[in-house]
Order: structure tokens, then sequence, then C-alpha cells
């Protein structure tokens, strides 16, 4: 071991033990390579006990750095019995000087939990508001639209027709298509237990068609498009575009909001059955390899065992979640503030809430109409 190497070893005194601190306790020394973890572990091991006694004589040099670690192991106060020179006397009480103690955490008295319970309901009325101000301004806006089909915004309707369904072909129906065999797959092992092999046609069918294609695609769209609609629009809002838009008499909701709306509430269903056309395709080829339930005996036990129903009540709950995600994303949107920190907040709070909604709408779907298609 080098002799400039920080270190601290051990001596008995007429007053009693004490830690004898050698080396150099600068920045240069303490940073260097497996240099801090073994100072660190010594200290510990050392203790800052009362009878121990501290002599910092033999220090090589010592700087601010080496003098804080040491002030913050003897726990802010100074040693009953320590042994310094003047120059790292001054330093240590520089250190001890400047040395800010942070408070002791307070705990919340019973009328701050309530102010802020108070504040959480004022957040959430503000929200709902708002998302009542989107919805009967979208319900406004789709009156005009009927009055006035030719002055519609369709240009803008095709093109979120093409980004948010077309270009989510591809991973929905990946993600469908994985989700399918794996379900399966688990499905078999158990179902081979009991020797009832063929009810997995019935299981697929049911779950993928009535629960799991419909949300698995809202979840997708709310992640890809549902953020992707909060960023369009709070980019607007930096940029002070919807600021002119309001200046030139343009109104946001019909021209930004409907638009997005009525081609979520377009595209859900029509990925929803996407994606579950995949996961059928990945059940159906799982079901083949693990159980030897061939594809033509899959394909003709389906509709017998799914109601069609279940394909009305799928495609129905897909329209709501486009509408939702659409809403959710275009509120987000609208409440950005003109700076990128709101943005990205924003973004975030739009995907958390479309994917909770969903959930929650999903849930309620369940047992409103628990009793139809089964």
């Amino acid at each position: 071991m080098e002799p400039s190497t920080p270190r601290i070893a051990s001596q008995e005194t007429p007053e009693g033990p004490s830690a004898l601190v050698l080396g150099r306790w600068t920045a240069a020394q303490l940073t260097a390579r497996a240099v801090w973890p073994q100072v660190t572990q010594s200290l510990q091991a050392t203790g800052a006990a009362d009878t121990l006694g501290w002599d910092l004589r033999s220090i090589q040099r010592l700087d601010h750095i080496g003098a804080q670690l040491l002030w913050n192991h003897w726990g802010q106060q100074w040693p009953k019995r320590l042994e310094t020179m003047p120059t790292q006397r001054s330093v240590l009480e520089e250190v001890a000087r400047f040395t800010i103690t942070p408070p002791a955490p307070q705990r919340p008295t019973l009328l701050q939990r309530f102010m802020a319970l108070g504040g959480f309901i004022m957040v959430l009325a503000d929200h709902g508001r708002d998302m009542v101000r989107l919805i009967g301004q979208l319900l406004l806006d789709l009156v005009r639209l009927a009055k006035s089909p030719a002055e519609g915004p369709w240009r803008d309707f095709s093109g979120h027709l093409y980004r948010i369904g077309a270009t989510a072909l591809p991973i929905t129906a990946l993600v469908g298509f994985l989700i399918g065999v794996v379900l399966a797959y688990l499905t078999s092992q158990q179902l081979k237990q009991f020797g009832a092999d063929a009810y997995i046609v019935n299981i697929l069918g049911i779950s993928l068609i009535r629960e799991l294609g419909p949300v698995l695609a809202a979840i997708l769209i709310a992640g890809r498009s549902g953020s992707a609609i909060t960023a369009q629009i709070g980019v607007m809002r930096v940029t002070e575009e919807l600021d002119a838009m309001r200046v030139m008499g343009i109104p946001p909701g019909f021209r930004l909001v409907m638009p997005r709306a009525m081609a979520l509430a377009v595209v859900m269903p029509l990925v929803s059955v996407w994606t579950t056309l995949a996961a059928l395709a990945g059940g159906m080829l799982a079901a083949d390899l693990s159980m030897g339930i061939t594809p033509d005996y899959f394909l003709q036990s389906l509709p017998k065992a799914v109601d069609s129903m279940n394909l009305v009540l799928a495609t129905g709950k897909s329209v709501v979640f486009g509408l939702l995600i659409a809403l959710v994303g275009c509120h987000y949107g609208l409440r950005v503030k003109p700076n990128t920190e709101s943005l990205g907040e924003g973004t975030t709070a739009s995907v958390v809430t479309s994917i909770t909604i969903v959930i929650l709408v999903d849930a309620l779907f369940a047992v409103i109409f628990k009793d139809v298609g089964i």
C-alpha cells in the first residue's frame, strides 16, 4: 500500500483506544479506483464512539472532501478526544460551519392531510369539468358536421385513419399472435390433466373475442396513438399554434378533437378484430402443436363455441374505447402549458389515464353484460 493511500490504523494511548488517520485525505486520492469503498468500510469498522479518540496529525494532506467525510462520520459533532494540526483544525471548522443539517421529517398533521385530500379532489373536479366541456363541444361539432358535411375536416380524418389504424396493424398483429400462443400453451397444460382438450376452443374463443382482443388493441392504441395525440396538440400549444387558430377564428375542437375522435371510433373496432384474428391464429397454431387440435376442427368448432353476440359486444366496446382514448389524449394535449416539461408530463399522464380508463370501462362492460353471449 502506498504511503499516500488514505487509511485508518488503531493505536492505544494512555487516554484509551484511538484511531490514527494516515495518508492523503484529498479528492484526488479518495476518488481513485477502489479507494472510496475501502475508506468507508474502514470508517464503519472503526466506529465513532465517544470513548474513541482521533489523531489526524499524521495526515499528509487534508482538503474539504476528506474533512467532510470525517465530519459526516462523526455525526457532524466534534469528538471528545481529537488531535489535529492548526491547519487541519481550520479546515474542519470551515466544513462544520457550512454543513447544513437537514431538518427531521415531520409527519403530516390531520389538517394537512385533509387539505391534501381537498386539493386532490379539486384537481379531479377540474379535470372532470374540462372533460365534460370537451364532450359537449364534440357533440356540437358533430351536429355542425351533420348540417354541413362539405365543410368537414375530411382530409384530417383520412390522415388519422391511416396513421392510427393502418400503421398500427403490424405491431397489433404481432402482439396478438404471441398472446394467443401463450394463452393456448398455458391453457393446454391444465386441460390435459382432465382430458378436456376440445374445450380449448371455447376458452380461447370467449377470452380472445370477448375480452383480450378489444382490451389488448385498446391498450396498444392508447400507448401508441393516444400519446401521439397529446404530443401533437401539446406541441401546438408550445409553438402557439393554438393561439393562432383562435385568432384566425378556427375552432380547435372542430379541427383537432373531432377528426381524431371520429378516426379512433372507426379504427378501434377494425384493429380489435384484426388483433383478435391474429390471437386466434396464434392460439390455433399452439393448440395444434401442443394438443393435436387441427385447424379444421378449430375453425368448425369456433362458431358453435362462441355466440355471435360476443363479437357484437366486442365491437361496441371498441368504439367506446376509441372515443375515450381520443378524448383523453386531446384533453391532456389542450391542458399542456407552453413549456417542454409540461409536454412530457401531459403525454405520460395521457397514456396512464387512457389505459386505466380502458380497463375500468372494460370491467364495467363485463359486469353489465355478464349474461350476454355466455
